[in-house]
Parts: structure tokens; sequence; C-alpha cells
């Protein structure tokens, strides 16, 4: 039996500032998607009404948010401006990361930083370790002082506003990761980003030259009670972007005439909602059953978030397509939100874990195949 009381109160007043908030970034969402801008005004207002500080965990000075507040929290932005939501999810997944992994170290600084306002992005994901971005493939190299890093990391998001990254690399031919003050001239950003969708998240490809990874910055691998936000918040991605693309559907379908009725009516419709709005109900629930395991200390959070983000992924997607065949012509338009909505839900299923990785896990661990 899972425990599910009521969220603290403090929470709860987390999320209602979050809420409001969310309001205004739903309409400037489109704006900075056109301009493939990152949305700092919106990452400023979640931190000035206490999101880095809720996330951040009790023993560094946060407020330690629970997984489901946390979970709710992110769907609420994913579903105003998904681009903002993915931006806050990985900078709070680095400050986190950085603190705990240097918690008998420097992990009280990384923390001050985060409450003092400065900005954290995941450097992790190498082009040649594909979904396996806790395993880099590239080898550090011994320096006076620590170790230096020469290749590419890709996908890090809001790094243009960066004050650290949380780098990895192989020491000893075991991963080790570190945080690394930016800027620094000896990591350069890649000008290529110009995507389908997120395009307001700006997730460069960073080339690191020699790039300084100084002893004292050295943290821990990941350990089983860290607080894990990333595996936590990327099903609320999809899921965010899914309760936007169905919302839109809705209003579409409902203020739609056709043959002096709302396309509503139309029993086509009416089936094919029913059938994506059942699935989308089954990815939330399965998504917080996830997130109570973890707070209350299961084991079997991971393996059930895995299984959330593959369905949310795939849900998203769904939900998003049928808003542009319900849309029609005018849904296929680039000033309607439908055609963001499928861009973004597209997006979700490309994140690590990919859709495709984790169908490969799943199904292994259903048919109980080893690798012997």
């Amino acid at each position: 039996m899972i425990d599910h009381p009521p969220l603290p109160e403090a929470e709860v007043k987390l999320l209602d500032r979050v809420t409001e908030l969310a309001a205004g970034f739903a309409d400037t969402a489109a704006a900075y998607d056109e301009r493939a801008e990152i949305p700092a005004a919106n990452l400023r207002a979640l931190h000035e009404a206490g999101a880095d500080r809720a996330v951040l965990p009790e023993w560094v000075g946060g407020t330690g948010l629970s997984y489901r507040g946390f979970g709710r929290l992110l769907r609420v932005l994913a579903a105003a401006d998904a681009s903002t939501a993915t931006i806050w999810l990985m900078h709070a997944g680095a400050a986190v990361g950085l603190a705990e992994f240097t918690r008998e170290t420097l992990g009280p600084f990384f923390a001050e930083e985060l409450l003092a306002g400065k900005r954290f992005a995941n450097a992790l994901s190498e082009p040649a370790s594909g979904n396996r971005f806790l395993n880099p493939q590239q080898d550090a190299i011994a320096a006076p002082g620590g170790w230096t890093l020469s290749g590419a990391k890709r996908f890090v998001s809001g790094a243009e506003i960066a004050d650290y990254l949380i780098v990895n690399a192989r020491v000893d031919g075991a991963p080790a990761f570190f945080g690394v003050p930016m800027p620094d001239q000896s990591v350069s950003i890649i000008q290529i980003w110009d995507t389908l969708g997120l395009r307001a998240t700006r997730s460069q490809l960073l080339a690191f030259d020699e790039t300084p990874l100084r002893a004292e910055y050295r943290g821990r691998a990941p350990g089983p009670t860290d607080f894990q936000v990333i595996p936590a918040g990327l099903p609320a991605i999809s899921l965010g972007v899914a309760d936007a693309a169905l919302a839109a559907l809705v209003a579409h379908a409902r203020g739609r005439i056709i043959l002096e009725k709302p396309l509503a009516h139309q029993q086509w419709v009416q089936f094919e909602v029913a059938d994506v709005e059942s699935r989308l109900a089954a990815a939330h629930a399965l998504y917080d059953r996830g997130l109570s395991e973890a707070d209350n200390r299961l084991p079997s959070f991971f393996p059930t978030l895995m299984r959330a983000k593959y369905l949310a992924n795939k849900v998203a997607v769904e939900v998003a397509q049928l808003g542009v065949r319900v849309g029609g012509a005018s849904g296929y338009l680039k000033q309607s939100p439908i055609q963001r909505h499928l861009r973004d839900a597209e997006a979700g299923q490309l994140m690590a874990y990919s859709t495709e990785v984790m169908a490969g896990e799943i199904g292994r661990e259903v048919l109980q195949v080893t690798d012997e």
C-alpha cells in the first residue's frame, strides 16, 4: 500500500504561485519559440517564486520539495511552456546534482549559488555515448590540480546563460562528475541550434578544448538516495505537452462550426478523443504512482518512472497528432498552438532515455531476458 498524504501547505502555496506565473508563460510561449530565445524572464520569476529553493534538499538550505509536488509543478509549467519547463528541469538537476555529489566539500557552496540566483546546466550527453549519459566515453587527462577534458557535450539546455556546468568524464576508467564555472574560454558553443521542437531551450552543442576539471570541483557518482530530479521530471514534460495539446484540441473542436454544429458533435472526433484522453489519464496515473513510490522510498520507483516516461512520450505524440487531424488546415497554420504542441511532443521521445531504449529495457525485464 502506497501512502498518499496531502501535500504540505508550503508546497500547495508554491504550486499556486507557479500556476499563476504559468498563465503568463503560456501567453509568451509562441513568441519565445518563434525566436528560439531562452525565456530568461520566466526562469527569474520561478527563482523569485521559490521554485529553486524548494527543489533543493533540506540539508543544504532548501525546503526539500516532495516528488509529488515536484511532478505537479513541472506538469503545470510544461503545459504552459514546455521550453521553460525543460530548461528549469535541467537547471535544477544540475544544481541539485552538484550540491549532492560534492556534499562533503563544495555542496554548500553550490547550494548557496543556486539560492543566489545563479544558473546551472547539464553537460553530460556525448555524441558517442548515446542515451548512456551517465557513462561517459571521453577520458579526462591528468593535469596539475586535476584533469582536462577535450571533446563535446550535446543538448545542453540553457548553456548560454549558465554560470556552472555539471560535466562528466572518465577518470581511471570510471565515470567522474565535475562542476565547471562559466564562462570558460576553453568551452565554446557550436551555433547549430535550429530545431523542430522545444526551440526556446537552445540546447546547444558545447566543445571542450583542454577544459580544466579541477580536483576540488570533483564529486561522487549519483547515488540511490539522491533526489532524482531529471528521471522524476522528464515524464512531466511530455504529460504537460499532452495536456496542452488536448486543451487546444478541445477548444478548436468546440469552437469550429461544421454544418451548423460544433466539430465536437462529430462521432469520429468523440471516439478519437475518448481514446487519447483515456491513454493520457492512464499515463498521469502511472506517473503519480511512480512519484508516490519515490516519496515512500520504494525501490520500484525507478522502473515505474521509466514506464511513465515511455507511456507519456508516446501519448503526447498521439494527442498532438490527433490535434492536427481535428484542427485540419487551420491547425496546420504556424500561428496555431496545435502545431507547436506537435513539435514539442516529438522532442520528448528523443530525450534520454529514448522510447526505443526504454522499450528494450522494459521488454527485457518483462521477458526475463539476461545477457548470459
